[in-house]
């Protein structure tokens, strides 16, 4: 088994935060329970699913032993009925850190979400809040004319921003073009691109592996899901399935089997080729923190 690691500080304190990220299905959270069980501290999970208390399987939450073994945060602490930010993440994470450094010199984070981690170590901008009658009429526009709709006008309005987010993800084009249009000005406006000071040592550890060793981990792992009940969790939550937290990889494809779209064989190879391009996107964000090894930047194919 090769893994690779890399590091990066980002400022200087006495208290420490080393925030574990990289692809999915890297290995993130065995070393960041490994690194924990050494600093004696606790994990605080930084990924935008794993928050969710319905989703047990599809986003590959740590095991019963491993959440056993060492405290977690942010782990099956929210329901899918929750609407939660990474505005929100911000604001409950630094208590959660606040607190915890009154006993702690060194805490661990693992993050799946780039933007959640971003939040945490950055901050977030000051955006409008939402409006209740134009998030509803958006919304609706995404289920009856599709994403590509929304997309074509969030480039049309706003091409800053549709080259910077990620225009795969339904609530992240679905959120810009609210903003636009709400106020008038565009989405990229108000990003001010200023990082909040934090008092605290951040250290990014970028845990990766090569490429046929993840995609071949990738695909075991969804089979592994499917042993586990995945249809059947996803069954169980098909009523709820317009709710932002199930736009997700592995919830969306078997959804789509269940209305009888695709064959269930068919479904599963999507959850495997749509989580090798999110983990290709994971790598992508990290490359642009200069976190990603030379090793890792041949293409990856889709």
């Amino acid at each position: 088994m090769t893994q690779r690691i890399s590091i990066r500080k980002i400022q200087m304190s006495k208290k420490r935060l080393v925030v574990v990220v990289g692809p999915t299905a890297a290995g993130k959270t065995d070393y960041a329970i490994s690194l924990a069980l050494s600093l004696g501290s606790p994990v605080i999970s930084c990924d935008s699913r794993q928050i969710y208390k319905e989703l047990r399987i599809g986003t590959a939450p740590p095991t019963k032993e491993q959440l056993d073994l060492v405290k977690h945060y942010f782990i099956f602490s929210h329901s899918v009925h929750d609407d939660y930010t990474a505005g929100q993440y911000e604001v409950d994470a630094m208590g959660l850190i606040t607190r915890l450094f009154e006993t702690h010199d060194d805490l661990v984070m693992a993050g799946g979400s780039g933007l959640y981690v971003d939040a945490l170590c950055k901050g977030m901008d000051d955006f409008p809040k939402s409006d209740p009658e134009l998030r509803e009429l958006l919304s609706n526009r995404l289920k009856t004319e599709g994403l590509s709709s929304l997309r074509d006008e969030l480039k049309f309005l706003d091409k800053e921003s549709y080259d910077q987010i990620d225009i795969l993800n339904p609530q992240r084009v679905l959120r810009a073009l609210e903003v636009t249009l709400q106020t008038g000005m565009k989405f990229s406006s108000f990003k001010s691109n200023t990082e909040k000071k934090r008092d605290f040592i951040i250290e990014k550890v970028y845990i990766d592996r090569p490429r046929e060793e993840l995609y071949e981990r990738i695909n075991k792992r969804v089979d592994a899901m499917m042993n586990d009940g995945l249809l059947e969790e996803v069954r169980g939550l098909y009523q709820f399935r317009n709710r932002p937290a199930l736009k997700t990889v592995g919830y969306s494809e078997l959804f789509e089997y269940i209305d009888g779209k695709c064959s269930l064989v068919e479904a599963v190879e999507l959850i495997k080729r749509n989580t090798r391009r999110y983990a290709k996107r994971q790598i992508t964000w990290w490359r642009r923190e200069g976190l990603v090894p030379p090793a890792s930047k041949k293409k990856l194919p889709k």
